[in-house]
């Protein structure tokens, strides 16, 4: 007698609140989201009603414009840490809101999005969080009583690596006390930011200033150098070492290097919007210390933290 297999469960819908005043942003946004059915979309009209729509809703990421009365982005980023602390916030800046930005970044905020390059950037950034923020929960008892670790990776020209590696390190990072999954985002954003940096300016050497000017053409010479040598032949170098209350990570590029001086402030609020500033805004805000090796092909992300005790079983 034959009988018929289960369906399959279908994956739960994302669920993204969006919050913004102005009615012609949040539609803007809504269909910019709606592109991808997997995407449930909320809306509130400022940062109170954000805070309340949270606490129903349950959202898996929230998407919010900093300038808004009754309260404002960067209140509502620093509110969410505490109240909502497994809930990423993506802000959006404005021409004007550079300052705020960079508070909110440093308040707590996963990401961040300027309002011109939303079209652009923001389902991507929203997958990338989403990615980032995904609960770590294996074998937690036993790995909880980690007290140290370290582990080598040479990875590829292959960006598919990166989001996988950056979850195992949050998992990671979970194991040897960093208890405060916001912070364990965080740090997955900051790694993975390195490791594109790596790959795109280090082993390929496109540069970012490409990237500010045509992103056809920089998407175009990327392809281009996945597939040419000496650039596919390049690799990438990432050491950990993870304790209790510390995690160092150092990511090394086959390409010529840098001058790290050169670099232009990414803090200055005129530098917010340069799309070749943001990887390293993210970097400096949320890690302790950054540091460059001479040549320029290797930084070293250094992050501390408040590390709950090993379990003893």
């Amino acid at each position: 007698m034959g009988y018929d297999s289960p369906m399959p469960t279908p994956a739960p819908p994302i669920k993204v609140l969006v919050i913004d005043d102005s009615d012609v942003d949040r539609t803007l946004v809504g269909g910019l989201l709606e592109k991808n059915l997997a995407i449930r979309q909320f809306f509130a009209a400022n940062g109170r009603e954000g805070l309340a729509a949270i606490e129903s809703i349950e959202p898996d990421i929230v998407v919010s414009d900093l300038v808004m009365p009754e309260l404002d982005g960067l209140g509502l980023v620093r509110a969410a840490r505490i109240k909502f602390p497994l809930v990423p916030v993506i802000i959006m800046t404005s021409r004007g809101s550079e300052e705020i930005a960079v508070e909110a970044l440093q308040a707590g905020a996963a990401s961040y999005i300027p309002k011109r390059r939303l079209p652009a950037q923001l389902l991507q950034t929203v997958q990338k969080v989403i990615e980032a923020s995904v609960p770590q929960r294996a074998f937690a008892h036993l790995l909880g009583c980690l007290a140290r670790s370290e582990y080598a990776f040479v990875l590829n020209n292959d960006s598919t690596l990166f989001w996988p590696l950056v979850v195992y390190l949050q998992e990671s990072l979970a194991h040897v006390g960093m208890d405060n999954a916001t912070e364990r985002t965080r740090v997955g954003m900051a790694v993975a930011e390195a490791l594109a940096n790596a790959l795109y300016h280090g082993n390929l050497e496109v540069s970012s200033a490409l990237h500010d000017a045509d992103d056809a053409a920089y998407d175009a010479l990327v392809e281009q150098r996945l597939q040419q040598s000496p650039y596919c032949d390049r690799h990438i170098f990432v050491s950990v070492k993870l304790a209790r209350g510390e995690a160092v990570f150092a990511i090394r590029d086959e390409g010529p290097g840098f001058d790290p001086d050169a670099l232009p402030d990414p803090t200055d609020p005129a530098n917010l919007e340069r799309i070749s500033g943001r990887g390293v805004l993210l970097i400096r805000t949320f890690m302790d210390r950054v540091s460059y090796n001479s040549q320029g092909n290797e930084v070293t992300l250094v992050k501390r933290f408040d590390a709950i005790p090993a379990r003893k079983i």
